[in-house]
């Protein structure tokens, strides 16, 4: 049975969509049978595996609203599966308010398909409302993405506080899977120390690879692809495919 990832940070810009497709592609390209369900209304991680999001004829919306079965929307790619998103999933956080059980409509989607996956991660929006929820409700565990920035650490209490109500009243197995470092400047002392506080606030849950800023990483989502189809001797695509072996030995 495989192992449902949330990928998950309120913040914006901190590569939630960046890391939720490299690590799918790099688990693909290791062997293991992966799936990104992408349940962010941006869609970016549908058009960062090589999707239109406009010429799609099921999403994720139609599987959570209209009780469309999971499997019948995934569409197979060379860097893996992809459940995709599309615009109307915009709307979808008022619609699921008036629905029975609205938390779980993710959860009862996935759980029809879990069994088919090593891992399903789950791209989530920038944002803890219901959608985010939903994501939570539905994950095994949730993977943060952190940039090696100076706000890095503000709004994580808020996850925090959420992760704790989500565990306390919608799903009590819900842990924290890892930490993952992003956009790190390996030139500037402050990368270093925002790793070091993140490390502290989380012992023994940060990677010990980290993202580093790469321009193939930020180039390779307009072509469609994943940095490691894009250019896998870059520094991002090693970077990837090295976080990628570290939750191999940790599934």
């Amino acid at each position: 049975m495989g192992k449902i990832i949330a990928v998950v940070n309120q913040k914006g810009g901190v590569g939630k969509t960046t890391t939720a497709v490299n690590l799918t592609a790099a688990l693909h390209d290791a062997g293991k049978k992966v799936l990104l369900c992408d349940f962010d209304p941006q869609a970016n991680g549908t058009s960062g595996l090589g999707l239109d999001k406009r010429k799609l004829k099921k999403s994720i919306y139609d599987v959570v609203i209209n009780d469309v079965p999971a499997a019948e929307a995934i569409v197979s790619t060379k860097f893996g599966d992809v459940l995709p998103a599309s615009a109307d999933l915009a709307g979808a956080a008022v619609e699921l308010i008036s629905m029975d059980s609205p938390n779980m409509r993710l959860k009862n989607a996935l759980n029809s398909v879990k069994d088919k996956y090593d891992a399903i991660f789950i791209d989530c929006p920038p944002s803890l409302e219901l959608l985010s929820i939903n994501a939570l409700a539905a994950a095994d565990s949730i993977l943060i993405p952190v940039q090696c920035e100076y706000y890095a650490l503000e709004g994580l209490a808020d996850l925090m506080n959420t992760l704790r109500l989500v565990k306390k009243r919608i799903n009590p197995q819900l842990e924290i899977f890892g930490v993952v470092l992003t956009m790190f400047d390996g030139r500037t002392n402050f990368s270093t120390q925002v790793a070091q506080e993140v490390r502290r606030h989380f012992p023994g849950k940060v990677f010990a690879t980290v993202i580093p800023r790469n321009v193939r990483l930020a180039e390779a989502p307009s072509h469609g692809l994943p940095v490691s189809a894009y250019d896998k001797s870059s520094r991002g695509a090693v970077a990837y495919r090295s976080i990628a072996e570290e939750i191999l030995k940790k599934l």
